[in-house]
């Protein structure tokens, strides 16, 4: 039996909700978290909505020195891998740090930090630029960031994969796991709600310039006019589980013998579920003829999983938000199950696309899901375009045992990626 990689800790930090729980109470009654922006005046640029974190303060959190020299995308990813780690009931301390591996997805760095730089620089001279621009701004900032934190020091990295990076990370940290590596801390957030950052996402023309905050952000809708940008994300610790006996399987406070001592201090830690199927392909340029690769990548997740579609309970869609992407993406969905077979959501219409920290919290949301048996609801959505053949889950929670989930990602320039969870 092939072993299994199990999710036992998860930490979020989301527009609406800094913690798990919090995050999850929201999602389940349909709060959202996206209104105006806040962080700076966004008067002068077509897009001002956003899902901002609000009530998350770094210094709170965290040492004084480490949020003085990182961004604020990092601020949330070491919060959010403390709380993981927590949730787990794991202590790194007690582990061999050369057997403990990092992986984060970013795809914008330290915007927010970038930004502060460029204004010394530009009003007062390059005096005034600090040293600490050179790493703050880095994509590999948050996962050495997390590593040292931690005294995790076996093979690590960092994935730059725009929507996607959320599942191709738990990718790079499932092959660590299978070389040897017995923990990892995996997931992705990103903060790029500053002037300099929104401008940049500006550039790929996909966001909604819609001020009513209740329609800006509506895939598969007839009137979808693009998505909402946002911050956070998640991060999970995933173990090896070579037992081949499930949580659910074992007596109270008993410890699987597979589980590599990772100690008595967490005896009857949860397996949230299991990473089953994970699958990447790249789309090829528009002025090519070849067709698209989501299809592609679906099939080969759940070939990786050795299930069928019909053993898939759950859908937690890219929703891109753009009629054109939410048509390929159904296209896509339709082939591998056919049409209305499987229930799709997408509860990122509660916080908008967070980059690199979306389909991480995707992960945690399809989790959470298979834990309570409810599938939370996409909001915003009223008339979807029926031609789409989508079950989407609409307006509340549809109550439903769940043991299986596909979580479906897309980055801007061609990336796809899909993950499949079993409980």
């Amino acid at each position: 039996m092939r072993e299994r990689l199990g999710v036992t800790g998860i930490g979020v930090v989301a527009p609406n909700g800094t913690t798990t729980e919090e995050y999850w109470a929201a999602t389940l009654a349909g709060r959202s978290g996206i209104g105006p922006i806040t962080r700076f005046d966004p008067a002068s640029y077509p897009a001002r909505l956003a899902g901002e974190v609000r009530g998350f303060t770094a210094r709170e959190l965290l040492p004084s020195r480490i949020t003085t020299q990182t961004d604020h995308w990092t601020h949330m990813g070491l919060v959010a891998a403390d709380r993981a780690l927590a949730d787990a009931g794991v202590r790194p301390a007690d582990l061999p740090e050369y057997e403990m591996t990092v992986v984060t997805a970013s795809s914008s760095g330290g915007t927010e930090f970038g930004q502060k730089e460029m204004t010394g620089l530009w009003g007062k001279g390059p005096d005034h630029v600090g040293a600490y621009q050179s790493i703050a701004w880095f994509y590999a900032a948050s996962t050495g960031q997390i590593s040292i934190r931690n005294g995790m020091r076996g093979p690590c990295a960092a994935i730059a994969t725009e929507q996607a990076g959320g599942l191709d990370a738990v990718g790079q940290a499932r092959r660590m796991l299978r070389s040897g590596a017995r923990l990892a801390l995996v997931g992705g957030t990103d903060a790029s709600l500053c002037p300099y950052g929104l401008v940049a996402q500006l550039s790929n023309g996909g966001l909604s310039t819609l001020s009513d905050a209740s329609r800006a952000y509506v895939p598969f809708d007839e009137k979808a006019c693009g998505y909402v940008p946002g911050e956070g994300g998640a991060m999970f610790t995933v173990e090896r589980i070579d037992d081949g006996r499930g949580a659910g399987e074992r007596g109270p406070g008993e410890q699987g013998p597979g589980e590599h001592g990772l100690g008595e201090h967490r005896p009857g830690a949860p397996i949230y579920g299991y990473i089953a199927g994970y699958a990447a392909t790249f789309d090829p340029p528009p002025e090519r003829e070849r067709p698209p690769t989501l299809t592609r990548a679906l099939t080969l997740a759940l070939k990786d999983a050795g299930l069928r579609p019909d053993e898939i309970d759950v859908v937690f869609a890219d929703a891109m938000g753009l009629p054109h992407a939410d048509r390929a993406e159904a296209d896509a969905l339709n082939a591998i199950f056919g049409p209305h077979k499987v229930p799709v959501t997408a509860p990122k219409t509660m916080t908008g696309r967070l980059y690199a920290g979306g389909a991480a919290l995707d992960v945690a949301t399809a989790l959470l899901s298979m834990r309570d048996g409810v599938i939370p609801p996409t909001v915003g959505t009223t008339d979807p375009v029926r031609s789409l053949g989508l079950d989407l889950v609409l307006g509340r929670p549809r109550e439903r045992t769940l043991r299986t989930a596909l979580v479906v990602a897309r980055g801007f320039g061609g990336f796809n990626a899909a993950l499949v969870l079993t409980k």
